[in-house]
């Protein structure tokens, strides 16, 4: 099993999730996140005062596959995220020991 954490824009949360779920991933969790890359930040008025946003708004997925459902799922990430402009993201990729289901006690492929 593999561990993808994406991190992307905000706004196409919903675009993953959708291309996600019709390649049958049946959960993930998304958590508001702040970072920046080559992107670095922006400069933002303030009640007259000029002051640089560093880390910008981002949106981070997680998600648990088997083996063969990782380069579907990074394709379909990758496609929805993607703007082609600066700051569409990064995809990583781990190795996952073991999974084990709270509820059922079910361990590993079974309680992904």
């Amino acid at each position: 099993m593999k561990k993808i954490e994406a991190i992307i824009k905000p706004f196409k949360l919903d675009d993953v999730r959708e291309a996600l779920s019709e390649i049958q991933v049946t959960g993930m969790t998304a958590t508001e996140v702040k970072g920046f890359g080559r992107q670095k930040g922006h400069t933002e008025l303030y009640r007259g005062a000029e002051y640089v946003v560093d880390f910008l708004p981002k949106v981070k997925i997680e998600l648990v596959v088997k083996e063969d459902q990782v380069d579907a799922a990074i394709e379909v990430i990758t496609t929805a995220a993607r703007t082609g402009k600066i700051g569409d993201g990064k995809i990583f990729v781990t190795d996952v020991d073991r999974v084990i289901r709270i509820r059922t006690g079910e361990e590993n492929e079974e309680a992904v």
